[in-house]
């Protein structure tokens, strides 16, 4: 991916990122207009992002990615949601940056379980103790650190490439 694709998604994918965040450490959900809307962001600022060629070939990505999570939620390894948000999010990443793209999730999923354990953990939940994901036993919210790897991914493109 180009730092310019990457700008052209930034400012779409941060809000929405934050609200997918929220939303699942609340409710312990990703709604369906929320993986409807990451699909229509890339959707609309794909073919300005990418060029039309690239572009319809990132398409490939989501068909793939859904049947494999969707195979993966059948078997009880991952939520529905996420799969659906996993899929909905995979035109955005570039196959040639997978290694980037997996060590940005592993370091996301790390800080987002720390995150998560240290407000769970302390008096710091307070101002949102009605959460669902505090008491969700060995289950975690995993929107949280899936639409982080996202945005940690176009940044490091935008910053460095």
């Amino acid at each position: 991916m180009t730092a310019y694709a990457a700008y052209w998604f930034l400012p779409a994918v941060i809000p929405l990122a934050l609200f997918i965040s929220w939303n699942d450490m609340r409710d312990m959900k990703i709604t369906n207009k929320t993986v409807a809307v990451m699909l229509v962001v890339y959707a609309v600022l794909g073919p300005f992002a990418f060029g039309w060629e690239t572009y319809l070939w990132q398409w490939l990505h989501f068909p793939i990615a859904l049947v494999v999570c969707m195979a993966l939620w059948a078997l009880r390894v991952m939520g529905g949601g996420d799969a659906k948000l996993i899929a909905a999010m995979a035109p955005f990443f570039v196959m040639s940056d997978l290694e980037m793209i997996l060590r940005v999730f592993a370091a996301s999923l790390l800080a987002a379980l720390f995150v998560h354990t240290l407000f769970r953990l302390t008096p710091l939940k307070r101002p949102v103790a009605e959460w669902k994901s505090w008491n969700a036993g060995r289950y975690f919210p995993k929107g949280f650190p899936l639409s982080m790897t996202l945005v940690l991914y176009l940044g490091l493109v935008a910053v460095y490439r």
